[in-house]
């Protein structure tokens, strides 16, 4: 059932809807996005493992990925969990550039259909995210996970 990234971004909406299916059983695809032992190995996109991973997987417990270039500098992903309903919703709440991001993960046959919106403050914010390339790095990220999830599921 794995599948390439379905990307939307609609002119003057400041919202970017990503949809992806996985080969793997929801509850373990809600680890993978929850667990620093999982997310570590998957993350970054061009497949290194993340340099720093740290997860308080509660509400207003705060997250901070920290993918590594190759010439050492670093790129963090920080924020904070707004809403923690295993095995079935994750919000996010992410600072550059400021944005709301839900993840849904809804059972679909022996597999997992996630469904991820990310909520911008502004056009702008959304416009932002657009020119760092987010289309082609989700999908590199997603790829990273279905193939992670293959292996160890």
């Amino acid at each position: 059932m794995a599948e390439s990234l379905n990307f939307v971004a609609e002119p003057g909406q400041p919202t970017i809807v990503m949809k992806r299916n996985f080969d793997a059983p929801r509850h373990a695809v809600f680890a993978a996005w929850t667990q620093a032992e999982h997310v570590r190995h998957w993350w970054d996109p061009t497949g290194r493992p993340l340099a720093i991973c740290e997860i308080d997987l509660r509400p207003a417990g705060r997250f901070r990925w920290v993918n590594q270039g190759a010439k050492g500098e670093d790129y963090p992903f920080v924020g904070s969990y707004v809403e923690v309903a295993p095995p079935e919703r994750l919000v996010l709440k992410v600072t550059s550039p400021e944005a709301l991001a839900t993840l849904i993960f809804r059972e679909s046959g022996s597999g997992t259909a996630l469904t991820m919106t990310i909520a911008c403050a502004s056009i702008a914010a959304r416009d932002e995210l657009l020119q760092m390339r987010v289309d082609t790095d989700t999908a590199c990220t997603l790829d990273n996970l279905a193939k992670y999830l293959e292996e160890t599921h």
